[in-house]
């Protein structure tokens, strides 16, 4: 029987304890779509043993067209990889970097796409460049002019950024950082995880070179498994320093095609899923999958549109209680976070703890009081969110806004 999704239903999350969980830019929790395809895979295995691997290695065929179809990339250009982190390191190991070239970063990035890079640039004798954040988030354009100044000045051969700040939501300008770095000889790498599945994002049309996601927060999989991007354009340059044995161009041929095939010298594909080196994690790629089904059944640009309705209804709520919210003035923008500054005379562990108490799940990275709501959330939810809000103690007073829900 086919599991279907519909919008504002959680009806296939049934034992999630939170009343509403607005926490989808952490982890997401899994769904039973999600449940039921790792059970598969483990009963598959309980009663084939290895006769059960071939049936999951098609599977993964299947998985790398769908994420393809999703980013609007081929399947040949997708390597599953074990995290985000993964994929970063993947480039940053595998580029032909020379000596002297210089990456670009930015203060306030999650460290998966900063810690690899400073790594790299220890191993390759490279320069790394820090820039600020806030000359994209107030609209100034200080933030792409810094960029280019830098690509000017000659040296960068990477710029390193996320699709989305995991802090403030800020969508950054992904197209205009792409055709500055492709301007003047440099490339760009993007970290997307909390873009993918919550963001309609095509590769090819942004010019985006390498783009690397983790499988647990918008495309609500399991942790331990994600995907790398690599334009087709670029592949053929790397340089397969993290390759193993299951790298080579028909790496299975020794186990099966009988005697004299075992040989070391077989190439390594030049196809994005040379990152796939090893044994994969066949239970949380085939959760993946089934996630991922669930995104396109609803679609993504209509996932987009019922998030940014809810946010709709929730920030003017959170200004009237005293909140001060960072969400981008500019719908483009905007992405499935909606964060805020606490009320003045609250912290912001004092809120995710009195919101927790309440049903309500969110977090607060660096001190900054984060939403996340994805498909299953409902408007009605709403109501327990505002509840929870208005006994905060030392709030603002509950001034309701008109686009507030009736009772809320």
């Amino acid at each position: 029987m086919e599991i279907r999704p519909r919008l504002g239903d959680r009806s296939l999350f049934p034992e999630l304890r939170a009343r509403a969980y607005l926490n989808h830019a952490a982890i997401s929790p899994p769904s039973l779509a999600v449940r039921r395809a790792a059970d598969e895979v483990l009963d598959s295995y309980a009663l084939e043993g290895v006769g059960a691997a071939m049936r999951w290695a098609e599977q993964r065929s299947v998985l790398r067209a769908d994420l393809a179809t999703l980013i609007g990339a081929g399947p040949e250009d997708i390597g599953l990889v074990a995290n985000t982190t993964a994929g970063v390191i993947a480039v940053a190991l595998c580029r032909p970097w020379r000596a002297g070239a210089s990456i670009v970063v930015f203060d306030g990035e999650f460290p998966t796409n900063v810690t690899p890079w400073q790594q790299a640039a220890g191993t390759f004798d490279l320069a790394l460049h820090r820039l600020p954040l806030a000359g994209f988030s107030d609209g100034s354009g200080d933030g792409l002019a810094r960029v280019e100044a830098l690509l000017r000045g000659g040296g960068v051969r990477l710029v390193a950024v996320s699709a989305v700040q995991f802090q403030t939501g800020l969508h950054m300008p992904l197209q205009a950082l792409a055709s500055l770095a492709h301007a003047h000889d440099a490339e760009l790498f993007v970290d997307g995880i909390q873009a993918v599945g919550a963001l309609p994002l095509d590769v090819a049309a942004l010019g985006i070179d390498y783009l690397s996601c983790g499988g647990h927060k918008w495309l609500m999989g399991l942790e331990g498994c994600g995907f790398l991007y690599v334009a087709p354009h670029r592949v053929k340059a790397l340089i397969p320093r993290i390759a193993g044995w299951l790298s080579h161009v028909d790496p299975l041929g020794f186990l099966f095609e009988g005697p004299g095939q075992l040989r070391y010298d077989r190439p390594v594909r030049a196809r994005a899923d040379f990152v796939e080196a090893g044994a994969p994690n066949t239970l949380g790629l085939a959760a993946l999958q089934a996630s991922v089904g669930l995104l396109q059944q609803l679609g993504v640009p209509t996932i987009q549109a019922h998030v940014q309705a809810y946010h709709d209804v929730l920030e003017p709520a959170l200004i009237a209680r005293g909140f001060a919210s960072l969400r981008a003035p500019d719908p483009a923008a905007r992405s499935s976070i909606l964060s805020a500054r606490p009320p003045e005379g609250l912290t912001d562990q004092q809120v995710v703890a009195h919101l927790a108490a309440h049903g309500v799940a969110v977090t607060n990275p660096d001190g900054i009081v984060r939403f996340s709501p994805h498909w299953p959330n409902g408007l009605h939810e709403l109501e327990i969110v505002l509840e929870a809000l208005d006994t905060l103690p030392h709030a603002a007073g509950p001034t309701r806004s008109p686009t507030e829900p009736p009772g809320g």
